[in-house]
């Protein structure tokens, strides 16, 4: 009886959806980059909706995604200078249609 209760109380601790390590990887590698374009860009986020996007996308229990999302965008900063201008154009050309998409800018 006692094993059928643990076993109860563990399935409802259960977060609302499983995700993967490599789910949590590409949610926080995305994320950052766009993030990181924000200054390099030219561009100002809307906090709310970064918020939003973060509300959706990640798990209220995972307390990786954090971590991963700073190193990623401390990664995509320096990546930022070492992009020759073109580079940079086309970067920033992206990661404005991106932000757009996710409403972070209008």
């Amino acid at each position: 009886m006692k094993l059928a209760v643990f076993a109860a109380v563990a399935l409802s601790v259960q977060p609302a959806f499983a995700w993967s390590e490599s789910e949590q990887y590409d949610a926080a590698k995305r994320l950052g980059s766009v993030i990181a374009a924000e200054s390099f860009c030219g561009m100002s986020y809307k906090q709310s909706a970064i918020s939003g996007y973060v509300e959706r996308t990640v798990p209220a229990d995972d307390m990786g995604f954090a971590s991963i999302l700073d190193t990623e965008i401390y990664s995509a900063n320096y990546d930022q200078g070492e992009m020759e201008q073109s580079q940079k154009t086309a970067h920033c050309t992206q990661m404005r249609r991106v932000a757009k998409s996710y409403g972070f800018i209008d």
